[in-house]
């Protein structure tokens, strides 16, 4: 039973993906999404297996797998947007597909059950911002979240005046629109990492995401808990954390809660096994 319990995450994570899978493939007639959330949730699951038996790497081959997966095929090989701009056009036109589903399951709904684990195990510009030097924050985090509301009206507002212009052949500006996106983000990204000395500082300031991650967060049932019996207050955890909570705090009031993406640094560094 305890090497069951030992890998009961990677299981039940599998097993949700399996069930999106198998629902979608029948409803929607298409065997793409049978191959499409197997493979994610199998990616998901093997990383979790691998930090179970304490595989260095095992976040980072994750990230790889479906961050990949999901730009290189899905972005560019399939022509879909799954930025938010992707998101808000299906949204507008009333098809459930691609963008749309992808956002319910992984950014709306999702994250009641693993928070943000998105934005540490799947996130393609997050994907290439880890590879930077900053991992641990060198600087106080500033109050700048309030950008991400901005771009989030950005996107919104360029894809509703497409459609208010009928603008023709749009589903090709949303393919450039995803080009030109990702190269804006991962510029940005790259620019405030070594301004900031913070890998992580386009997902706490400009990532326009966050604004479905972080309400629904609050309420995951997967999340980080300190066994305060065991905690020596070393504060191992805060300083190896590259989101800056405070997860030796287990109320959902904590400091920087929603902002957890479960990448499981302070599990791993905390010396008593107290997270």
């Amino acid at each position: 039973m305890k090497r069951i319990g030992k890998y009961l995450y990677s299981i039940i994570i599998l097993v949700v993906f399996e069930a999106v899978a198998v629902t979608l493939w029948l409803t929607k007639n298409n065997l793409f999404y049978l191959f499409n959330f197997s493979y994610i949730g199998l990616s998901i699951s093997l990383g979790i297996f691998l930090f179970a038996r304490k595989k260095k790497y095992s976040r980072r081959i994750v990230q790889l797998l479906v961050g990949l997966y999901m730009l290189v095929y899905l972005g560019i090989i399939c022509r879909e947007n799954m930025q938010i701009e992707g998101f808000w056009y299906y949204l507008f036109t009333g098809v459930f597909e691609a963008a749309t589903i992808h956002y319910a399951i992984a950014k709306i709904f999702g994250p009641l059950l693993f928070g943000r684990g998105w934005c540490s195990y799947a996130c393609w510009t997050a994907m290439v911002l880890d590879f930077l030097p900053y991992k641990v924050p060198e600087k106080p985090r500033k109050k700048l979240g309030w950008i991400r509301y901005i771009t989030f009206a950005a996107s919104l507002i360029f894809v509703s005046a497409l459609f208010l212009a009928k603008v023709g052949n749009i589903e090709k500006i949303m393919f450039w629109a995803f080009i030109a996106g990702n190269a804006a983000y991962y510029g940005i990204g790259i620019a405030l990492a070594f301004v900031f000395r913070d890998n992580r500082a386009f997902c706490k300031y400009i990532c326009p995401i966050t604004v479905f991650l972080k309400p629904m967060s609050y309420f995951s049932l997967i999340r980080v808990r300190c066994d305060k019996d065991k905690c020596i207050d070393c504060g191992k955890c805060k300083q190896v954390c590259p989101m800056d909570v405070d997860v030796t705090d287990n109320s959902r009031k904590r400091k920087n809660g929603t902002e957890c993406i479960l990448c499981m640094e302070c599990v791993k560094n905390c010396p008593k096994n107290a997270l």
